[in-house]
């Protein structure tokens, strides 16, 4: 922009009546430092505050804009929170983290996760802010480590998951919502081979359960012998679910024990699959390279 400006005045100067005088000008110190005043004056008198601060990271949604904003307003600067992004193209199937969020096992939610021990209402320079909370909240990824040990003393943690898995084409699929998922309900389910990442919605979404506060054990997840089918009949290496466990509560070892022992399927848990059709996409998940951690929470999306 200052370049524009600077070139606009040029080409005045020297498409004037008066070419000696815009060669006496430039041949002059006092002169040329007027001249570049005069720049920055019309610089700066070009600029305008906008209303809202809107960058391509942190885009306005239609209709949020107000007409008084200044730097120092701050009661009217309105961040927008989104689930969809880039005209509906990509989808957010994280869930965002409260203290109200579930817990498994438990009926008091995650609590406070985040604390703000440098604040600059209390004159530090910048904020910076701490995070505590399981591995295993929220949208989250298992590695083989949870639930065997001599894998987690191996070092198979999240830094040794492959990312060639969590990104990819996915089949989004809807699961009978009477049931489990078993061996019948994958046979069902006619998922053809060479499909090599699947999502699985279930009764969990309809009732809403990772918006609920209180773990709920009657959550649907996978039977061992539901497990033990895909792993046998199937490519699938990535398997999502929308609840904090991709094993269902009965068979909470012995389907997870199914999925982890070979160390080639992923289990992503916790996803947000509300009001999305079935169908394919691409997925991409990143779980944080948390060395020696056997879970991580992970950002996952859908992208049409």
């Amino acid at each position: 922009m200052f370049a524009k400006h600077v070139d606009v005045l040029s080409s005045y100067l020297t498409h004037s009546r008066s070419p000696v005088l815009f060669t006496s000008i430039f041949n002059k110190p006092s002169a040329m430092t007027s001249l570049i005043v005069l720049i920055l004056v019309l610089y700066a008198a070009s600029q305008t505050i906008p209303a809202v601060s809107s960058t391509t990271a942190y885009p306005s949604a239609p209709g949020t804009e107000t007409t008084d904003c200044s730097v120092s307003g701050t009661d009217e600067l309105i961040p927008v929170r989104r689930e969809v992004y880039d005209g509906g193209r990509i989808i957010d199937i994280s869930h965002r983290y409260t203290p109200d969020m579930p817990s498994f096992d438990s009926s008091d939610g995650i609590g406070q996760f985040l604390w703000l021990p440098k604040s600059m209402k209390n004159g530090s320079l910048a904020n910076q802010s701490e995070i505590k909370l399981p591995a295993h909240t929220g949208t989250h990824v298992d590695a083989p480590g949870h639930f065997f040990d001599h894998y987690f003393d191996a070092g198979f943690d999240v830094d040794t998951l492959d990312l060639g898995v969590l990104n990819g084409p996915a089949l989004l699929v809807d699961v009978p919502r009477d049931k489990n998922i078993t061996a019948e309900v994958m046979k069902s389910l006619n998922i053809p081979k060479g499909v090599r990442r699947v999502l699985f919605r279930t009764l969990n979404t309809d009732r809403q359960l990772m918006f609920k506060k209180e773990s709920d054990t009657s959550y649907v997840g996978f039977m061992k012998d539901g497990a033990r089918w895909l792993v046998e009949n199937t490519d699938i290496k990535l398997v999502g679910i929308d609840y904090l466990s991709a094993a269902a509560y009965d068979d909470l070892a012995s389907a997870h024990f199914v999925f982890l022992e070979g160390r080639e399927i992923i289990l992503v848990e916790a996803l947000k699959l509300d009001d999305i059709p079935a169908g394919i996409y691409s997925v991409h998940c990143l779980p944080l390279r948390l060395l020696g951690a056997e879970g991580s929470p992970i950002r996952c999306i859908l992208i049409k």
